[in-house]
């Protein structure tokens, strides 16, 4: 048993570093669809992602999610919610890498915690510990150095952490597995997508079957860009704590941050590097209340396990996660 639960982790493991690392080089890739504009690659990505995600969930047979969600209309509003925001997450991620932004685009899933932490407050009203409130203080105060620095808001960064945070709250809610999920999104997408495509085809400003079949293949591949890391971060998901996701979620930034600064050149003034060294102190601090968490919550669980009546003591009580 110990030695199929470390394979599982293993595997998990494996299914996590990949799923981050494609997230974190996928820089890489969306400059091989030019000529192509951001919105014309942004529609192929819906259009195709749907196509691969149905391929697969023929091959599993699992469709009786989706019945389900037609007889839910809160549900697929929060479904269509979902899609509205990633569609605007990915339309300005595309842009960001195409017109030489990676690096404040890497901004934008660093701070990512921190906004989603934000939305927690002023949303749901939770309650935060004294290093959390420090967390959000630095943050603040990166965007400001940041503002100075870019001489404007850092609005790539800003956009595409409220997306995100946004789309993981509504996601939250509707509590449907990830490749489910996405297929349902894409869906949504892909009439308006198509349309898109067919009116920029009618234009004569498509280019999917005026730039060769290599061409046409990249883009028509978007669908797989998008959905095989999400199919690794799913078995990753299953088979390692929350606590090590949360970890292996700074791989993305860190590649594309590393991809922005040594692969595409981009500039790093010193106030810039000050914005990120504040970002990433605000990190630092998060990981570590996140881990000090986590071991106590262990701590409490043995002493549970050991001493049923101790699960209901006010000590637990106050060292209880919020």
């Amino acid at each position: 048993m110990a030695g199929t639960s470390k394979g599982e982790h293993r595997i998990g493991l494996l299914n996590g570093f990949a799923a981050y690392g494609m997230w974190g080089l996928v820089p890489l890739f969306w400059p091989l669809m030019k000529p192509a504009g951001a919105m014309e690659i942004l529609a192929h990505r819906m259009v195709w992602s749907l196509v691969f995600v149905a391929v697969a969930l023929v091959f599993v047979r699992r469709w009786a999610w989706a019945g389900e969600l037609l007889r839910q209309p809160r549900r697929l509003a929060l479904i269509t919610l979902a899609a509205a925001v990633i569609t605007v997450n990915w339309g300005v991620y595309i842009w960001a890498v195409n017109a030489g932004h990676v690096v404040e685009a890497s901004l934008g899933y660093f701070i990512n915690p921190l906004v989603t932490i934000a939305m927690g407050v002023l949303l749901l009203k939770e309650r935060l510990r004294p290093v959390q409130w420090a967390a959000v203080g630095v943050g603040f105060a990166a965007v400001v150095v940041l503002t100075v620095g870019y001489g404007h808001p850092p609005w790539i960064s800003l956009c595409l952490a409220f997306s995100f945070a946004t789309y993981g709250l509504v996601k939250k809610k509707v509590n449907l597995g990830g490749v489910e999920s996405l297929a349902a999104e894409t869906a949504i997408q892909f009439l308006p997508a198509l349309a898109y495509l067919i009116w920029l085809s009618v234009h004569g400003g498509a280019t999917f079957t005026t730039e060769g079949p290599g061409h046409a293949a990249l883009l028509a591949s978007t669908g797989i860009v998008t959905a095989l890391p999400l199919v690794c971060f799913g078995a990753a998901a299953i088979r390692v704590p929350l606590s090590t996701l949360g970890l292996l979620q700074y791989l993305a930034p860190v590649f594309q941050f590393i991809l922005g600064i040594l692969y595409f050149h981009e500039e790093m003034p010193p106030e810039r590097w000050a914005g990120f060294a504040l970002v990433w102190l605000a990190l630092i601090l998060l990981t570590w209340n996140a881990m000090r968490s986590a071991r106590r919550a262990r701590v409490v669980a043995r002493s549970a396990a050991a001493v049923p009546t101790a699960a209901t003591t006010p000590a637990e009580a106050a060292t209880a996660e919020p």
